[in-house]
């Protein structure tokens, strides 16, 4: 079954709302400059309020290594999802000095270009200056044959598309964010729409 991941939970009520709707992980973006950042020590007590079997991703752009190793000990996250320009040797130097599983995003615009990486997971978005989040599509074929690693399917998706976009590609898990929110926060109905959609397009 495929895997669903909200992004950019911030307020309590936004943890109250996941353990309703249930998804596999939730994200937690660690970049201060963008209007989803949550301070890591808010996030840490968010994490002690979520449902036990979900499970927690931290978002990092060009984060210094020692800041993402510093809330991955702290068991506020599961794994670490790394979404600017981080290359294989800042992965490697990463992965000597946490468990956690890695995901690096790939920007997807005219042509899908995946450098290789020591990332345990990729995550398809759209090509945008906001690195994400920016509730845009891209053209799904470009990646509907890649099986080189597990992936994430992002980049605008919603319950309106999310069954369209998976009889194009079957990713390993699908993320949303925008799509899931009314007047710039998480509404508690979409997302238990969003993953119950999910449930009832891939219950295979």
């Amino acid at each position: 079954m495929i895997k669903v991941k909200i992004c950019g939970l911030r307020r309590p009520e936004d943890i109250e709302a996941a353990n309703a709707a249930k998804p596999d992980y939730v994200g937690f973006i660690f970049v201060p400059e963008t209007k989803r950042y949550v301070k890591p020590d808010l996030a840490a007590s968010f994490r002690r309020d979520l449902a036990a079997d979900i499970q927690t991703v931290g978002v990092f752009v060009n984060a210094p290594i020692e800041e993402i190793v510093a809330i991955c000990q702290a068991g506020t996250i599961d794994l670490v999802q790394l979404h600017g320009e981080e290359d294989q040797a800042y992965i490697a130097h990463l992965k000597g000095q946490v468990d956690q599983h890695i995901i690096k995003s790939v920007a997807v615009g005219d042509e899908l270009v995946v450098d290789p990486n020591q990332a345990d997971y990729l995550l398809f978005d759209s090509l945008s200056p906001s690195r994400g989040g920016s509730g845009k599509i891209f053209d799904w074929q470009m990646v509907s044959a890649y099986q080189e690693k597990p992936f994430f399917l992002a980049g605008g998706l919603g319950i309106g598309n999310i069954e369209e976009a998976l009889k194009v590609v079957r990713p390993y898990a699908v993320d949303a964010s925008s799509s899931l929110e009314t007047d710039g926060v998480k509404d508690p109905v979409k997302m238990q729409k969003f993953v119950a959609k999910i449930r009832e397009v891939t219950h295979d």
